[in-house]
């Protein structure tokens, strides 16, 4: 069956980094879309990044754009979000979630399978 597990969150500065990755089982990466969504204390789940699985396009939350990369390695199975910059206001769990269907964006809706979520945590 399809399993997600991301990992790589912990507690980072302000300006600091993270990577974090999920590691994929069950489905071929390469033919489903696939990104990592966030969902902060009282706010809504909102896509960060997502790939599709066409062409590889990549796509980005206006916020992050710049400063977080999304990448994939196909041969391992996992997907990877390279976080640099990073700001108090991206303090949330990070989920990675993957459907076989097509989707039209980075809509959480759009997506059937999800990871547990890592948190991520910016502060001083």
């Amino acid at each position: 069956q399809v399993q997600l597990v991301e990992s790589g969150g912990g507690l980072v500065q302000p300006g600091g980094s993270l990577r974090l990755s999920c590691r994929t089982s069950g489905f071929p990466l390469d033919s489903y879309d696939i990104g990592w969504f966030r969902q902060a204390a009282g706010k809504e789940r909102e896509g960060v990044s997502c790939i599709s699985r066409n062409d590889g396009t990549t796509v980005y939350h206006d916020s992050v754009k710049g400063r977080f990369t999304v990448s994939k390695d196909s041969a391992k199975n996992t997907l990877y979000l390279q976080m640099n910059s990073l700001r108090s206001e991206d303090t949330a769990v990070y989920y990675c979630a993957t459907t076989g269907w097509g989707t039209t964006g980075c809509k959480s809706y759009e997506y059937d399978y999800w990871g547990q979520g890592t948190q991520v945590t910016v502060s001083s």
